[in-house]
């Protein structure tokens, strides 16, 4: 299926769609572990749930909740942990930089709309040469609302002077799908990103499916 409008702009989320994140996020709720005598847990422990972050790496890690007693003092650690160690293991997906490439010579903007924090954010793109031609980088605290909201898409669409309904958002998360539809985006959803233990991807209602990063100039008729 391909859009039904022209695209101008192609907006993805970052781990998980762009970068793998995951053995770093792993690392640093597995040090938590560590430090206090328990044994570690193996990376694919982990995968699934490194798109949620903070809440997802210590629930693998401790089995907690936001609701915990102990979950801000903990997600302060993890965030101590991951910030001196953002980019040791982190890369890009196989085929993302040739895919980046290809909508550049396509003449079609990218940029990055993720719910990591700034903080987080921004060391990673600036320590990537990938990033230096994203239109736009929105993180999940640069508007009042992270996804599911639409507020940072459409952030995203603003910056690069591109309309909404022009562009398509590519995510591996239930959130990114429902975020790109209430942005009146096209969506697409990464099948070789994260994906979570919710809902099946295959479920969350994206215009379409891709199962590696280059899949999408096919999608976008631009191979």
């Amino acid at each position: 299926m391909t859009p039904p409008r022209p695209i101008q702009a192609v907006l993805f989320d970052l781990d998980g769609t762009l970068i793998d994140s995951a053995p770093d996020l792993g690392a640093a709720a597995d040090k938590m572990r560590t430090d206090r005598g328990l044994p570690s847990l193996p990376l694919v422990h982990y995968r699934p749930m490194a798109g949620a972050g903070a809440r997802g790496m210590l629930h693998l890690a401790f089995g907690i909740t936001p609701e915990d007693a102990s979950y801000n003092d903990l997600r302060d650690e993890f965030f101590a942990n991951y910030e001196a160690a953002l980019t040791v293991l982190t890369h890009p997906f196989e085929g993302v930089p040739e895919l980046v490439q290809a909508l550049l010579r396509h003449h079609r903007g990218w940029g990055v709309v993720t719910n990591k924090m700034e903080r987080f954010t921004h060391p990673i793109v600036q320590g990537m040469p990938l990033f230096e031609t994203a239109g736009a980088v929105v993180c999940g605290d640069t508007t009042p609302h992270p996804k599911p909201h639409p507020a940072p898409l459409l952030e995203a669409a603003q910056r690069m002077g591109v309309d909404p309904a022009h562009c398509v958002y590519v995510g591996d998360d239930e959130r990114d799908i429902v975020a790109g539809h209430a942005a009146g985006m096209w969506t697409v959803a990464a099948h070789y990103g994260y994906l979570g233990l919710g809902t099946p991807a295959s479920d969350w209602g994206a215009h379409a499916q891709i199962h590696s990063p280059l899949a999408l100039l096919k999608i976008l008729e631009l191979d």
